[in-house]
């Protein structure tokens, strides 16, 4: 009789155990569609300006914002592109509950024509509820092998272009108490990789200078937020990711983050006010930490990595900003 009331015991915890697993599933499930609602409710009718908006990342940001009902304001280097852009999201929504895409050409490589720029997308609605900085500059090279030319270019698309835009429009923000800005930066902004000293720099310096800025801005209701992501993967062409609750525990960030995910993320953190979100799998984690906590081995580390040319290989691997 005890024997036949184990076994019975064992059956209802195993069967409990898929039970268990389905309702957690469904509950995370539900719980991200809700947070998503909520943040597709906090962007409608606000005026978002999406910088590199023909990038994978701006062009899942600028989709789903435009959905969501928001007044999208695309900024990239090609007219073109653009408006070929721009009519692919206007005719694939529904125009009585979207507002169509305005246009601003910008160019971080001509930092002359930044007044032109700010004017022009302060034309557009009259303001700027959120700006999203999404531009970034690559370059790898030893550091005696970078001209400072090189140098200069880079720090003007990853540093002096993103500042200039906030800058132009802050007096905007701070006469309405509010606004939200939002940093598209690199995990490099907190790790100093080698062979990427230009590209790091530029990186470290815009992470300190939204950090500083966030503290300035605060008692005018303006938030920013910044994200510092690993790389950015993209599905093969043709490709769709396929959404599911057992999607939940499935994903695989191990090569980095989608497109997709790093716009939902942004789309929350409008919603949450979080002010640094770091996407990356564990190892880039606990560099950083190892960064601050135990600097002397994690020097060593990267000097090792360097006269080991698979070593670089990895430690690039791990801290690249693929395509965006």
């Amino acid at each position: 009789m005890d024997l036949e009331y184990l076994l019975s015991m064992d059956l209802a915890a195993i069967l409990l155990v898929p039970v268990v697993v389905v309702v957690t599933a469904a509950v995370i499930f539900l719980h991200s569609l809700v947070l998503k609602f909520l943040s597709t409710a906090t962007v409608r009718n606000k005026v978002v300006v999406i910088t590199d908006a023909l990038t994978g990342l701006g062009k899942e940001c600028a989709k789903l914002f435009h959905e969501g009902g928001a007044r999208v304001i695309l900024c990239g280097k090609t007219c073109e592109k653009l408006e070929g852009f721009a009519d692919n999201l206007t005719s694939a929504a529904d125009p009585k509950l979207t507002f169509p895409p305005k246009l601003v050409l910008v160019d971080f490589g001509d930092m002359n024509s930044m007044p032109d720029v700010i004017a022009e997308t302060l034309e557009c609605y009259g303001c700027v509820d959120v700006l999203i900085l999404n531009s970034s500059l690559k370059v790898k090279a030893p550091v005696q092998s970078t001209s400072l030319k090189m140098d200069k270019l880079v720090m003007d698309n990853n540093y002096f272009g993103p500042i200039t835009l906030a800058k132009g429009f802050l007096p905007s923000m701070m006469s309405r108490r509010t606004g939200h800005v939002i940093l598209i930066n690199s995990i490099q902004g907190k790790l100093a990789m080698p062979f990427r000293a230009t590209y790091a720099a530029s990186k470290h310096a815009v992470q300190a200078f939204f950090d500083c800025l966030r503290a300035e801005v605060q008692e005018y209701g303006i938030s920013v937020s910044t994200v510092n992501h690993t790389f950015i993967i993209s599905p093969p062409p043709g490709e769709k990711t396929k959404k599911s609750i057992w999607s939940i525990f499935s994903k695989q960030k191990v090569m980095g983050i989608t497109p997709a995910e790093a716009a939902n993320e942004i789309l929350k953190i409008l919603n949450s006010k979080k002010r640094e979100v770091v996407m990356a799998h564990s190892l880039p984690k606990m560099a950083i930490y190892a960064r601050s906590l135990f600097p002397n081995v994690f020097f060593a580390v990267m000097a090792a990595g360097v006269n080991n040319a698979a070593g670089v290989n990895n430690i690039a691997a791990l801290a690249d900003s693929e395509e965006l």
